[in-house]
């Protein structure tokens, strides 16, 4: 017979990570600057009262455990609020996207089943128009204070600050089974519907822990963590619960992501750690750069949502800023790898680290990974061999919400990624399965060629797809934005590939074009340039 351990039975819920923060870091500040322009200062304990607050709000309202309350709002203390005030209760915080299509937020909504609907005030016109495409919704409430609301609306308005201030704080946050949903988040939906990814309390405190450990993002109580990430992009890789969790001080940007506006509150706010998208770097950086401007806190960034050129890497290391290579999915909470040096490459020249460096990494405690070919057979880990991810563990979801259809094979969860696995356990993805480019049976990584092009001192951005070829059936084009007033020509860019790729992998064609197309979590939109250039005639074809 089993011996089972003696220990209390404390279930892992959201609700206790701000209850800490406010109980053990309670005097900590959470700075945000806010869509009405000023900036906000006030404590965990203070965010945890109107936490409660709203959560007496929304029972109020006869919101009940389960019930999907949704968001269209940025990185501010008022969202942070919702996060744990709707999760506290029991109910499920749906963060939406609002740089989706109308269309697609409609859907969304509906698909949900959102009964109410939180917003800031940027999005009142986006809101205006989906809102009679969403009838099921009950309240649709405007994130500010009743001077800011609006004379007459489409939508059925409720005032935030008068939720708030009706309640006298005077709440239990209840008790219950863990595994009970906490949070959706729906994919940016590149193909087809976006679907649904839905968390419960137990994975999300989960991925909290492990996401703050040293060797993952290595959050502290030292720290002031700016997360530039969006909260509706997969809960801003978990920063609203892995920093209340070890009680750093938290700084929202609000609206404003340009590289001026970004810089300004890192160097006013001394932040030290941040997270972000490379194109949000991309802008810093030219800020940054383009000013002669330096930092004077600010020692650490999480790069993920696509690869960091090795390029970017570099520039801000030049700035003393340390990158963290990471990778991830919604459908992993998201974290999944985080790219940092074992004891044993401190020896290695500069050059050997940095090709370590530039993989996504190994994975952290609860992650499990491996590599198959289009058989299912495990690839070596050598990184050589390379063959399509798969992962399994407690944040990663099992099947996609209010579908029946079952998306693992065999237990793992197929990402869609092609990656390899080196003897040590770094990670590098090599492309997209469905952006990996197949010239003549042999498979170029579309990832690589844009790393050397990004390093080129004339490019802002580049993307490799694929296009016709009669008798190799597809070769890469290089699509490219110049930066501002910089010239090169396609035979000088094409001739900088020289000894840095394989000579069959070097790209046939250049297009210069004004702008690449971004997803609405700032990846480039490859799809959408494969049908700009459907057409496209390379010149030895």
């Amino acid at each position: 017979m089993a011996l089972m351990g003696q220990m209390m039975s404390a279930p892992l819920l959201i609700s206790s990570i701000i209850r800490h923060a406010a109980r053990y870091y309670g005097s900590t500040e959470i700075v945000s600057r806010r869509t009405e322009g000023d900036l906000h200062r006030y404590t965990y304990r203070d965010c945890e009262l109107r936490a409660r607050k709203l959560a007496q709000a929304l029972t109020a309202l006869g919101v009940q455990q389960g019930e999907r309350v949704g968001t269209l709002a940025w990185n501010g203390y008022r969202h942070l609020e919702i996060y744990y005030g709707v999760s506290g209760m029991g109910a499920v915080c749906h963060t939406v996207n609002p740089r989706l299509f109308p269309e697609q937020i409609a859907y969304i909504v509906n698909h949900a089943e959102d009964g109410y609907v939180f917003f800031d005030l940027t999005f009142l016109p986006l809101v205006e128009g989906v809102a009679p495409h969403c009838p099921n919704v009950k309240g649709w409430v405007l994130m500010s204070d009743r001077a800011h609301m609006p004379a007459e609306s489409k939508a059925k308005l409720l005032c935030y600050e008068d939720l708030i201030d009706a309640q006298d704080g005077d709440y239990a946050w209840p008790q219950f089974d863990e595994h009970q949903a906490s949070s959706l988040c729906y994919t940016s939906g590149t193909t087809g519907n976006p679907k649904g990814a839905l968390y419960s309390h137990r994975s999300t405190v989960l991925h909290s822990y492990a996401s703050a450990l040293p060797d993952a993002l290595g959050c502290s109580a030292r720290d002031v963590i700016l997360p530039v990430v969006p909260m509706f992009h997969v809960n801003a890789w978990g920063l609203p619960y892995s920093v209340p969790l070890v009680g750093a001080k938290l700084v929202f940007p609000g609206p404003k992501l340009d590289g001026a506006s970004l810089y300004e509150l890192f160097e006013q706010e001394k932040v030290t750690f941040s997270a972000g998208v490379p194109t949000v770097w991309l802008g810093l950086l030219q800020h940054v750069q383009g000013n002669n401007l330096k930092f004077s806190t600010f020692h650490r960034t999480v790069i993920g949502g696509s690869a960091a050129p090795p390029a970017m890497i570099r520039a801000l290391e030049a700035l003393d800023v340390e990158v963290i290579h990471a990778w991830g999915m919604t459908e992993m909470s998201p974290l999944g790898t985080t790219c940092k040096l074992l004891a044993k490459h401190e020896a290695l020249s500069d050059a050997d680290r940095h090709k370590i460096l530039e993989k996504q990494g190994r994975v952290i405690y609860g992650v499990d990974m491996k590599i198959v070919d289009g058989d299912g057979n495990e690839m070596p880990w050598d990184g050589k061999a390379f063959g399509d991810l798969m992962v399994r563990g407690p944040w990663v979801i099992d099947r996609y919400y209010r579908s029946d259809a079952n998306p693992l094979v065999d237990g793992w969860f197929p990402t869609g990624d092609v990656a390899t696995i080196d003897e040590d356990g770094y990670m590098q993805i090599t492309d997209r399965s469905k952006d990996v480019i197949k010239s003549g049976g042999e498979w170029i990584s579309s990832i690589d060629i844009e790393n050397v092009a990004a390093a080129h001192p004339a490019v802002h951005m580049a993307a490799c797809i694929s296009v016709y070829h009669r008798k190799w059936d597809e070769r890469p084009l290089l699509v490219v934005v110049k930066k501002p007033n910089a010239e090169v020509s396609k035979e000088e860019l094409l001739k900088f590939f020289e000894g840095k790729v394989a000579k069959w992998w070097i790209p046939d064609d250049v297009a210069f074009v004004a702008e690449i197309p971004l997803t609405a979590t700032g990846k480039m939109q490859k799809l959408k340039l494969r049908e700009q250039f459907k057409d496209y005639r390379l010149p030895a074809a």
